[in-house]
């Protein structure tokens, strides 16, 4: 059920969707094994879709570490909301990524740990993505962005907001893609 949403909504927001199939269980945990759940109190996952990398993150995050999901599709909006109902550290979040300080704000949330990203960049426009990097960077301070490429094409773009990013492949996902993770200035631990 899940493959056949997300594939009816690929072929309506091709754009937005950004792939033909959700993200493998390979690569939602090596999205995850970057976060230092012990420590961590608020994580936001841009783009959560079906929840590929919110099931990864609900099995290892601390009872009381909130998750804010935003979701602009308003299909797996729905459903993120039928999932997760009975969850009280989980919030989901029908809208843009660009507004990303305006919903912390709201939530009068004022440090994030982690963002977490399935966002396709590549196919994205490159203002609504400046937008969606600059509310990331403004609003994680000293935290951690990891997102996924399919390709190293944006990893150029996406080093004009954090300048220190590594990144590490995994093969066992259709297609298969990069793993980024992004910190603001040289801070990343030897």
């Amino acid at each position: 059920m899940q493959l056949i949403t997300f594939l009816t909504e690929f072929i309506k927001h091709p754009k937005t969707i950004g792939a033909i199939s959700p993200s493998s269980k390979k690569l939602a945990k090596k999205m995850v094994d970057q976060i230092c759940f012990k420590n961590a109190r608020c994580i936001v996952e841009l783009g959560p879709g079906t929840g590929s990398f919110t099931k990864e993150l609900m099995k290892r995050k601390e009872q009381s570490t909130k998750l804010i999901l935003i979701e602009n599709n308003e299909v797996f909006c729905e459903k993120l909301r039928e999932q997760f109902e009975h969850e009280p550290s989980i919030i989901v979040i029908h809208g843009s990524a660009e507004n990303l300080c305006i919903y912390m704000s709201a939530l009068k949330i004022k440090k994030i740990d982690y963002v977490v990203s399935g966002l396709p960049f590549t196919s994205l426009n490159p203002a609504i993505s400046s937008r969606i990097l600059q509310n990331v960077k403004e609003c994680l301070k000293d935290g951690e962005f990891i997102t996924f490429q399919y390709s190293l094409v944006r990893k150029s773009f996406i080093q004009n907001y954090f300048e220190d990013i590594s990144h590490e492949k995994v093969w066992i996902n259709l297609p298969p893609a990069y793993v980024l993770s992004c910190k603001l200035g040289n801070v990343r631990a030897s």
